[in-house]
Formats: C-alpha cells, structure tokens, sequence
C-alpha cells in the first residue's frame, strides 16, 4: 500500500503514526479477522511510541468491536537481523518505494502480479 503523502491532510500529517495504523488496518484487517489468533511480528525500530494508542490495540479494538471477531492478537517485535520475513517485507517495500519516488520499474514489474499494491490519497 502506498500513500501520497502531499495530499493528505496537514492535520494528520502531524502523527504519521496514525496514518500508518490507518493503513495497516485498511490492509490487513479482513485478513486478520478470518483468523482465532494472530502473531504479528514487526521490527522494534518501526514501533512507534508518539501517538497513545500502539498499533497492536487499535488492531484488536478494530477485529473486536468493527469486524465483530474474536481474534486474538500478540504482537513480537523481532529484530529484523534475526527475522528473514521482516528482511524479505523489507525487501519488497524498497522495490516499491523504487517504482513510486524514483519511477524505477524493472524490479516492480518483476513482482507487480503477485502483489496486491492500493494507491490512497492519489487523487
């Protein structure tokens, strides 16, 4: 998923984790409510602390009270050195971010039809 970032809102700008959570759930959230349990495991680096409600929480608040489920969540942040999926979902994004701020398109073509890509805020 990726964001244009010039069009959204100055106002939520000022919290780009809430943005970030906002995409996540959009993303994953249908997925994760199919599931009795759910084990996310992000890199410690990519949590971030400003904002008061963590993405785990507002993930399970979501699968709870708007999808109706009782999906468990844990959450383990794992370094992504000791993590090869962190370092493969690492991998895919800088590909992507390739395609979209330097229009380098070999690479994203390669991957585009297994990838599920949603564009917000490009219009």
């Amino acid at each position: 998923m990726v964001v244009k970032k010039q069009n959204v809102g100055d106002h939520i700008r000022k919290d780009p984790n809430k943005l970030y959570n906002f995409m996540i759930q959009l993303l994953l959230i249908d997925c994760m409510s199919l599931c009795d349990a759910v084990k996310m495991v992000p890199d410690p680096r990519s949590i971030k602390v400003r904002s008061g409600n963590s993405l785990h929480d507002y993930l399970q608040t979501q699968l709870w009270f708007t999808k109706n489920v009782k999906t468990v969540l844990t959450t383990k942040p794992t370094d992504s050195q000791h993590c090869l999926g962190i370092q493969f979902a690492d991998m895919l994004a800088g590909v992507v971010q390739a395609r979209y701020e330097d229009t380098f398109f070999d690479d994203f073509k390669v991957v585009y039809p297994k990838m599920d890509c949603r564009e917000l805020f490009f219009k």
